[in-house]
Formats: C-alpha cells, sequence, structure tokens
C-alpha cells in the first residue's frame, strides 16, 4: 500500500515537473492519429508530385528502367529529341519509369537493335529508328514514308504525322506481330547525298559506289541515279568514305555534321530526296510490363517529345548548314528537282503496288 502512494506521488511529481520545464507529456492512443494521416494523403502526394515537371524525380526502390538505343549523337536532333523524351517520361512518371539512353551507336546499328529487340532477351528496350527501318521487319506503311520525294515539305509531313492516319501506322508493327509498337513520329530533316569526290548535278553519281541501309527502296533510289548501292554498316561509314569503299552516302544535314562525314566526304548536294523520318518504338515485351497509367505516360510524354521535335528541327539544321558552309563543305544546291523525280518513279511505282489508297492519302496531305 506504501508503495502504491509512493508511486502516485513520484507520478504526479514528474508530471509538475515537466509542466514547469514547459514540456508536453506524450498522447495516449497513437493509433489515433492514422485516420488524419491517410486523409493528408492526397495533399502530400500532390506537394511531391508538382516539382516532377521541371525535372525528373529521383527513381523510385523499385523503379523500371526502360534501355533505350540511338544510333546518332546527343547533340543531333534525334538525340536531342531522345533526351527530351527521358525527361518527360521520368517527370510524368514520378521516377517510376527510368529511360536508360544509350547514344552514338554503343548498342549497334539501327538494324542491329532492332534484331536484338525482335529476338527477345530485353537487353533493349526501346529505339529511336529511321521509318523505312521496319520495312526488313513487315512494316509496308512505314515503308511508304522513306518513298523519294513524298514529302514536299516539313509542313506536309507534320500534316501526316498529326493525322489519325500516322497512328494507324504506329500500331501496324505491332498489329502485325513483329514484337514492336511505335509511341511516336518525328523528323530529322531532309536527307542528302554527300560525297568524297567533287559532284555538280544528278549525273555526277553515274557509276560511284553509294552507301545504303539494308533497305530495297534506298537500293532503287541509288540505282535510278545510275549508281551503285553497296551496304555498309552505319559505324563503319567513316571508315569506308576514308578508304574508297564507298565513294557517296545519305544522311540529313545535322547527322552528316555530327558523325564528322565532311571530314572525309565535304561534298553535299541538297536534293532533299525523302524528309527523315523517324519514330520510337518499344518491345511489346517491354510495354506489357507496364500498368496502364505507365503506358499512358509513355504516350503523353512521346507527344512531348514530338512538339518539341518539331519545334527545333528546322532551326537546328539551318544552324548546321552555316556551320558546314563557314567550315569550307562544299554545298551544292539543286535548282531543278525535276531530272531527280523521273529518275526515281520506278521505284516509287514498284512499291507502292497494293498501297495505292495509302500512298495517295499522304500525298494529298501537302
Amino acid at each position: 500500500m506504501k508503495r502504491r502512494v509512493i508511486s502516485v506521488i513520484m507520478t504526479a511529481a514528474m508530471v509538475l515537473s515537466l509542466a514547469a520545464c514547459g514540456v508536453q507529456a506524450p498522447e495516449a492512443p497513437a493509433q489515433t492519429e492514422a485516420p488524419a494521416a491517410t486523409e493528408a494523403a492526397p495533399a502530400a502526394e500532390a506537394t511531391t508530385e508538382a516539382p516532377a515537371a521541371e525535372a525528373p524525380a529521383e527513381p523510385a526502390a523499385d523503379a523500371i528502367t526502360l534501355v533505350m538505343a540511338e544510333v546518332n549523337p546527343l547533340d543531333t536532333i534525334v538525340g536531342m529529341t531522345d533526351q527530351k523524351f527521358k525527361e518527360e517520361v521520368e517527370a510524368r512518371s514520378n521516377g517510376s519509369i527510368q529511360i536508360d539512353l544509350q547514344a552514338s551507336g554503343v548498342l549497334g546499328s539501327e538494324n542491329d537493335v532492332l534484331d536484338s529487340m525482335l529476338g527477345g532477351g530485353g537487353t533493349i528496350d526501346m529505339s529511336r529508328i529511321s521509318a523505312f527501318a521496319l520495312t526488313s521487319y513487315g512494316g509496308q506503311k512505314s515503308m511508304l514514308l522513306s518513298l523519294p520525294y513524298i514529302f514536299t515539305s516539313r509542313d506536309h509531313f507534320w500534316n501526316f504525322a498529326t493525322s489519325d492516319l500516322a497512328q494507324e501506322f504506329l500500331r501496324e508493327s505491332s498489329e502485325n506481330g513483329s514484337g514492336v509498337r511505335g509511341l511516336f513520329y518525328g523528323e530529322e530533316g531532309f536527307r542528302h547525298f554527300f560525297t568524297s569526290y567533287e559532284i555538280s548535278d544528278i549525273n555526277s553519281f553515274k557509276g560511284k559506289k553509294i552507301r545504303v541501309s539494308n533497305d530495297p527502296i534506298m537500293n532503287g533510289l541509288v540505282e535510278g541515279l545510275g549508281a551503285s548501292p553497296t551496304v555498309v554498316a552505319f559505324g563503319e561509314l567513316y571508315s569506308a568514305l576514308q578508304t574508297g569503299v564507298v565513294d557517296g552516302a545519305e544522311q540529313p544535314i545535322a547527322n552528316y555534321k555530327s558523325n564528322a562525314f565532311p571530314e572525309v566526304a565535304p561534298y553535299m548536294i541538297l536534293d532533299g530526296h525523302t524528309l527523315g523520318a523517324i519514330q520510337v518504338v518499344i518491345t511489346d515485351e517491354a510495354w506489357n510490363k507496364l500498368s496502364a497509367e505507365q503506358q499512358q505516360v509513355l504516350v503523353d510524354a512521346g507527344k512531348a517529345a514530338s512538339e518539341y521535335n518539331r519545334s527545333i528541327s528546322e532551326e537546328k539544321e539551318n544552324e548546321v548548314l552555316e556551320e558546314l558552309k563557314a567550315d569550307g563543305v562544299h554545298i551544292i544546291e539543286v535548282d531543278d528537282i525535276t531530272p531527280w523525280q523521273e529518275a526515281v518513279k520506278p521505284v516509287i511505282e514498284e512499291n507502292i503496288k497494293g498501297l495505292e489508297d495509302y500512298y495517295q492519302q499522304i500525298v494529298d496531305m501537302k
């Protein structure tokens, strides 16, 4: 009994002492705070999401990492577009999706990358590719985008790229069972021929060896110019030009400069045979690992990256063209494109068989 009285007196003394020091004794049941914390959660989430629109969030512990391949350096139009896409994905997903962007061809050429993606295994999840790269993998609709002179201007291309028809084209590779799906379109400028020897007009190509990828459209185009199409991997093109394995090749202006081709092929003729249509693709395997919300993040980020690409492409191309002229590169203007168009008619007629309606739809969008 005495012990109980003493215990009570000591407890009361401690409480009085704490109060005198300005310290509050803890409230008993912590469980009563749980509902309040749950109700406050939405406000806390909104606070953490706001900065994500400005800068990529730190990756969550269970973040999904998608490996993305790019054959060109990051300072090209396509490299800058890739970086914009990466930033948008990581910000919009609040860090739950991370893009591991591997540029400058470290994962191989476009064909190497596509072979890896379609072969499975998950080592490469995404890639920025030229639209025509899917031609060899059953992309018949995509093939139309690389036909010579199908686009008369950038506006003409963007009329297509923002249309419902473009969405149908993006779905083609997944619908035909190829194992990849397109997310969005962009462009890297008109493609032009460049050579290691002096050129002046269309007749300068006769008998020359011009580098091509393994693509039937480009093969037909080069043959139409009277030249010999020669397949060379993109990563080997510089040395092939340097050693005379090929006499020329073709690229958009920005890629031509970024890959140092002017050092070994300082002549470029502005024939603009195709507009370099690009698209970003993801494997079905990687796509199916994402939640519906994460898939929508990729779609929305793709739209933002596509708009960004449209805003920078022409300006960047013009800047590079002026730099090339200042560096002494021989830039040859084409005053009359008619002979070029006549020379490639056979390759157009051959490759639109069965796709005449799609071809005409694109042509009519100018």
